[in-house]
């Protein structure tokens, strides 16, 4: 039985919204006026270097590092930010002229790679100029069949407090969990790939449409395993060198409007309460390594600070990773999922409800362990002398900076309908930078085909 049917969701919803008028303590001198949508890939977290196995307290005297020598907080969390500068990234002074070629090896069918405990896993390689290997989630695409992964989720509520301790507001998640759960990521729909199957799955059988066997899929098996509330102090101190260390704030209520007002939380901050969530829900046995882990959110972004402690940039939505621990034989690994619902209004190019869910979950598909390396590339839309690139089979980064990165899909459960906007996703073959691609239709992106008329360029010397 559903615990919030669709209409009753989108009621408690629009009062959720409603009621976010209150601004924390002097944050009324913090503004964010012109969020952008932006993603992150982080570091893996290992439980090793944490000794008790436990969350850590998070309160108003508890000092975070600022990164020495680095323009942003979010450089303390990421591997890279995007849209960033150039990477040289391994092979990336191979994208050239020559064809492309792939091959499909390594694991055996529902295998995983040897030495970890994790969840099944493929390999593959391509070939510009040089070899890029690459590893993604789900049973060997020439082999077929269907592998099922169990998609164990925390739904997390915010109680933001004011500097004596009290509830400056409840964020509650509530009114978003059914929604998600309805949505294109684990309900099934139809697309050019298959009829009634679920998102992630139809982008990888688009990428391997022309050598996948007929039966391959790849699904997610979703369920709730604990709802938890993360209390977050109005500030923190933040360690910015040289003896300086000074309070910035730890969430910054923004509002724009009853419709699309939202939390931005500091991501220094907000990377710790995330690992907190995880590491609580791999004690409780609610997260085991053979699933995809996934922390939702509502409404909550993160804004990073720059060296003096100004907010610098807004708005991260989400990102991926994995937690490991290592054992005397093998390393078990946790894939990692943070994304928040996102109400309409807040973002251009489409970006709402379940984009940045489906952005993550494509992206831990195509790159579980985020050393999918490319050729260098360059981001859509940019001018051709910008160096603003990366080196990563990050799917969903090079869409979500067009105008339209999104496709709307309409799910209908029992007597009630709600259109999605999950985001469009490049294709491997748009990293391969062949002249062609071998995908679904020779296209690039998927599901919306035209999105990427042709493969990546290279990243400008």
């Amino acid at each position: 039985m559903k615990r919030y049917p669709h209409l009753a969701t989108l009621f408690s919803a629009l009062l959720f919204l409603a009621c976010m008028t209150v601004t924390s303590f002097s944050q009324s001198d913090v503004t964010i006026s012109n969020p952008s949508a932006e993603y992150l890939r982080t570091s893996p977290l290992s439980l090793n270097g944490n000794s008790t196995l436990q969350p850590l307290p998070i309160t108003s005297d508890r000092t975070l590092d600022f990164p020495i020598g680095q323009a942003t907080s979010a450089a303390a969390i990421s591997v890279n930010t995007n849209p960033g500068t150039a990477n040289n990234g391994t092979g990336g002074s191979g994208a050239g002229p020559q064809g492309v070629s792939r091959t499909l090896e390594g694991t055996s069918p529902g295998g995983n790679i040897f030495g970890l405990t994790t969840v099944p896993t493929f390999q593959g390689a391509f070939f510009k100029g040089s070899q890029f290997n690459f590893t993604m989630i789900g049973n060997h695409p020439l082999a077929g069949h269907r592998t099922t992964i169990p998609a164990q989720i925390t739904s997390v509520s915010l109680r933001l407090l004011n500097a004596n301790g009290t509830v400056n507001l409840d964020v509650p998640n509530a009114p978003f969990e059914d929604l998600t759960l309805d949505s294109p990521n684990f309900e099934e729909s139809n697309y050019r790939s298959g009829h009634h199957i679920q998102f992630a799955d139809a982008i990888q059988r688009a990428e391997f449409f022309h050598t996948m066997d007929e039966d391959w899929h790849t699904v997610l098996r979703p369920r709730i395993v604990d709802r938890q509330t993360t209390s977050i102090p109005p500030t923190v101190l933040v360690n910015f060198g040289g003896g300086v260390i000074k309070p910035v704030p730890a969430y910054i209520i923004v509002n724009r409007g009853k419709a699309n007002q939202f939390v931005a939380v500091l991501d220094l901050l907000f990377n710790q309460l995330n690992f907190n969530t995880t590491v609580t829900e791999i004690l409780a046995g609610n997260y085991t390594s053979d699933a995809v882990t996934i922390n939702i959110y509502p409404n909550t972004f993160l804004f990073s600070i720059n060296n003096q402690g100004q907010v610098a940039g807004c708005c991260v939505l989400g990102f991926h990773s994995y937690v490991l621990n290592d054992e005397p034989a093998t390393q078990e690994r946790w894939i990692t999922v943070f994304a928040s619902w996102t109400s309409p209004g807040i973002f251009g190019g489409g970006t709402q409800d379940i984009t940045p869910l489906s952005h993550e979950i494509t992206e831990a598909f195509n790159d579980p362990f985020l050393e999918n390396a490319t050729p260098v590339w360059q981001f859509p839309g940019v001018p051709a002398t910008a160096k603003i690139c990366q080196d990563n089979l990050e799917t969903g980064d090079p869409v979500e900076v067009l105008p339209t990165a999104v496709v709307p899909i309409t799910i209908r459960e029992r007597r009630e309908v709600f259109t999605y906007h999950p985001q469009t996703e490049a294709l491997l073959q748009w990293f391969e930078m062949g002249a062609t691609s071998n995908a679904i239709d020779g296209a690039f992106s998927f599901p919306d085909e035209t999105a990427l008329p042709h493969s990546a360029l290279p990243c400008p010397k």
